[in-house]
């Protein structure tokens, strides 16, 4: 570990007492001159760390993000996972484009007989973070916004055995995970996130985030032997998306807690600590729950679709359907009816036909609510 990270770890624990440079010179086993040199570079990477009288110091930030940090909470939370091969970036092109880099190079993940290969053992529920992205995308390649320290940016890799028959019951099951571990996180204020079929979390009408799963064929057997199943969640409100279309549309958990506060004058509604850290560790845990939890029987699996109808808010209401994504001329109006076993949209027509779909776009336009 670098000097630079160990001083991050060790003033991000001290909850806000200052710590002397000869401290850290001692912890680390390098010189005082080592440790100035370690807190301006870390300052020169945006961390708030102030210098006091007596020569120490202290982050007056709280909101910090190190893989050491993340590997700590999340371990810590979610200890049958300790084995997960993690990755943490200051900054990527994607994540998602990083774990294919990494599929690429690994070679089969399951033997024939369907045991993990040592790269499968490596990378089978391997998560993949970064604080920022230069190329995030989202569905169709379509730009996903992605600055630092105003989200969380991640992909998990999953192989099971078998390989991948629908991945659409991933995208489902995530969206569950992440549904559930915000309402954890923010039980005290009671925030009520949710699913737009199929594959983006709302709060207070606006996304919040986006969900896409990717499958990777092997040639040889036929099968998509792995998925990588890419989120990114906006934590605070994005400077960069004000004044553009996207500000109508995309929200964080920050801007849907101050509304929330804002109801009513009298709200004793308290911002929470946003520690992109803590709500990563929380969701990426729940998100391999789902996954282990799926695997397991057609039961479980029927419990998280229930939930995954609970959850959300399309049920009942007129949309219009995009068969081809951005294709006008093949659209069509109807009224989503249900969610089937396989998180297939089931919406009836005006001639009262029914159809399920397993692909494709829906929108919904209200004066609450635009997409």
């Amino acid at each position: 570990m670098a000097t630079k990270d160990k001083v991050l770890n060790l003033l991000s624990k001290s909850n806000g007492k200052n710590i002397s440079g000869e401290e850290l010179a001692a912890e680390c086993g390098v010189s005082r001159a080592a440790i100035w040199k370690a807190v301006n570079a870390l300052r020169a990477e945006g961390c708030k760390i102030e210098g006091t009288t007596n020569g120490g110091y202290v982050i007056s930030d709280s909101d910090i993000f190190s893989e050491e940090i993340f590997k700590e909470k999340f371990f810590s939370r979610y200890p049958d996972f300790s084995d997960c091969h993690i990755e943490c970036f200051k900054e990527i092109d994607s994540t998602n484009t990083h774990a294919k880099r990494l599929l690429a190079e690994s070679g089969n993940l399951r033997d024939s007989a369907g045991k993990l290969t040592q790269a499968g053992i490596k990378l089978h529920k391997a998560v993949l973070i970064a604080e920022k992205q230069t190329a995030g995308r989202g569905r169709i390649g379509r730009t996903f916004v992605s600055p630092e320290k105003a989200g969380i940016y991640f992909s998990i890799i999953y192989a099971p055995q078998g390989g991948i028959k629908d991945p659409a019951r991933l995208t489902a099951g995530s969206a569950v995970a992440v549904c559930r571990a915000i309402k954890r996180i923010f039980k005290s204020i009671n925030l009520e996130p949710k699913i737009k079929w199929i594959n983006d979390i709302f709060l207070d009408n606006k996304k919040i985030c986006g969900i896409g799963t990717e499958g990777i064929a092997n040639f040889e057997s036929g099968l998509i032997e792995s998925a990588i199943i890419g989120i990114g969640v906006n934590i605070r409100i994005n400077k960069e998306i004000a004044g553009t279309a996207l500000e109508k549309i995309a929200g964080s958990i920050e801007e849907a807690i101050i509304s929330k506060a804002s109801v009513d004058e009298n709200s004793s509604i308290n911002l929470p600590n946003l520690n992109r850290a803590d709500i990563a560790s929380e969701i990426i845990g729940e998100v391999l729950n789902i996954l282990q939890e799926d695997s397991k029987s057609t039961q479980a699996h029927k419990k998280i679709i229930q939930e995954y109808k609970e959850n959300s808010f399309l049920t009942g209401k007129k949309i219009t359907v995009f068969p081809l994504i951005g294709d006008k001329k093949s659209s069509y109006k109807a009224t989503v009816t249900d969610i089937d076993e396989n998180a297939g949209l089931v919406v009836t027509l005006s001639n009262g036909t029914t159809r399920t779909l397993r692909s494709g776009e829906v929108s919904l336009k209200s004066g609450e609510f635009v997409t």
